[in-house]
């Protein structure tokens, strides 16, 4: 967001009877808000306007200052929306759209908080504004998530065949497509975690006052049904102090930011020069200022390395979250410092991954330059628990070949028939045949599998998950 730049005009305060003097500028300057809260502005409008209604409703304004109220909020809606900036005096978003209320009706404004406080009001508009954020993250995580499949489809089609790593060693051979589709599934748990957040936000806290609850006869199934909220807040000291939805959000957010830096990660070690498993586009490279002959992941490793700050967001608010008492504190007010500044920096992130991922070309060569005989040991020890070997003793018998194939400096197929007849008696002359990676794969058909019909039931499945 742009900072604000604030111009100086009188003092619009939501309080102050009871003070005989002003406040310390360097108070104001530190209880200030508006430079944060200030996007809250269309919820903070929607609620009022629902709040409008429900004073009617409940007998509380005529429906003449109902009306009044509803088209003033509108008023104020177009005016910020055509571009107006608060001003010094706006100590936050509800004072802002105050003083603009009045401007467009004059007294019946001071109606409006009739019943209601910044403590509610505050919780709704945050609920309502992280109710359409992962509304939009789930898009933003959809959109990668078919950049992924796209890739898996094509390197399925090639059936492109890579080492696969455990502990950074190669391990087995797979397929491309799989290991393409081993990032796509922590992703789909993402979008779900998503959903739960915003359930967990849409819980309506509107109603509970400043902490007690309202003394107006006022429906608040009525603003339930008109804010589209799932279910009322069941306690009114709960519903304006406790931000637990944030911190799933952020939770959410966080660990998704993990899976991302996870794929960044790979691809960032599969797009060196030592790997050269995939070859980065222009579009979201950069040179560098010295060596021309450079193309840098920045898009990758800015996302690798958003991981620490969205952590950073979750541990603030939790570390604030752990240390109040309970009903409103004003410690509340940053919380969406973290939450804004996590959401924006994923819906930075995500388009960032998927324009780099999108523009990636696999180089099935290098993958398969990169699979050795050695991967398939496993292969080797089933192929003599086929012939009624237990495992460990089959274990035991090609872990022997293969340190014989590390000193003698061959791979495992290199080796003469007579070394896998003197490791056990069980091999035979079909032997080689187990050393093969498409074989391998093929192999490995069960649900989940690397198996080439697996793979292709995971990209199906995965497809139904978009849909």
């Amino acid at each position: 967001m742009t900072a604000l730049k604030l111009v100086d005009a009188p003092s619009h305060k939501l309080w102050g009877g009871r003070f005989a003097g002003d406040t310390a500028p360097a108070l104001d300057a530190v209880n200030r808000s508006i430079g944060v809260d200030f996007r809250l502005w269309p919820f903070d409008v929607r609620l009022s306007k629902a709040w409008a209604i429900a004073l009617w409703s409940a007998g509380v304004v005529s429906v003449e200052e109902s009306l009044a109220l509803e088209h003033g909020l509108d008023a104020v809606a177009n005016r910020l929306r055509a571009g107006e900036q608060p001003v010094a005096s706006d100590e936050d978003v509800h004072t802002l759209i105050d003083r603009l209320l009045h401007d467009e009706v004059g007294d019946v404004a001071s109606k409006l908080h009739t019943g209601r406080s910044r403590n509610d009001q505050v919780a709704t508009a945050t609920r309502l504004w992280s109710m359409d954020a992962c509304a939009t993250l789930d898009t933003a995580v959809r959109d990668l998530q078919r950049v992924m499949l796209g890739h898996a489809e094509s390197l399925a089609a090639a059936n492109v065949l890579m080492p696969a790593y455990t502990h950074m060693q190669r391990a087995q051979p797979v397929s491309a497509a799989h290991w393409m589709l081993a990032h796509f599934w922590p992703l789909d748990r993402d979008r779900a975690r998503l959903a739960a957040a915003g359930r967990a936000a849409a819980v309506l806290p509107l109603g509970s006052g400043a902490v007690a609850g309202c003394a107006f006869p006022i429906s608040r199934v009525l603003l339930q049904g008109s804010l589209g909220f799932a279910q009322l807040s069941p306690n009114s000291i709960d519903a304006v102090s406790d931000r637990d939805f944030v911190a799933e959000l952020l939770f959410t957010l966080s660990l998704l930011a993990v899976h991302l830096s996870r794929v960044a990660e790979d691809l960032i070690i599969y797009g060196s020069s030592e790997f050269g498993f995939v070859q980065f586009g222009d579009a979201f490279t950069t040179g560098s200022s010295m060596m021309p002959q450079k193309r840098n992941p920045d898009a990758l490793e800015l996302a690798r390395g958003s991981g620490g700050r969205l952590l950073g967001d979750l541990t603030s608010l939790l570390a604030t979250l752990k240390g109040l008492p309970s009903g409103y504190n004003k410690d509340l007010q940053d919380d969406k410092r973290a939450l804004f500044d996590a959401v924006d920096t994923m819906l930075l992130v995500l388009p960032g991954v998927a324009g780099a991922l999108g523009e990636i070309t696999f180089r099935a060569d290098r993958m398969k330059s990169a699979l050795a005989s050695s991967m398939m040991a496993t292969d080797l020890a089933d192929y003599l628990v086929g012939k009624g070997t237990s495992f460990r003793e089959a274990h035991g018998a090609v872990g022997s070949l293969v340190r014989q194939s590390e000193e003698s400096g061959v791979e495992l197929n290199a080796l003469p028939y007579k070394a896998f007849k003197a490791a056990h008696a069980s091999f035979g002359a079909d032997v080689f045949d187990a050393l093969s990676a498409v074989a391998s794969v093929e192999r490995r058909e069960t649900e989940g599998g690397t198996g080439p019909s697996a793979v292709r039931a995971q990209i199906e499945s995965a497809w139904r998950t978009l849909a």
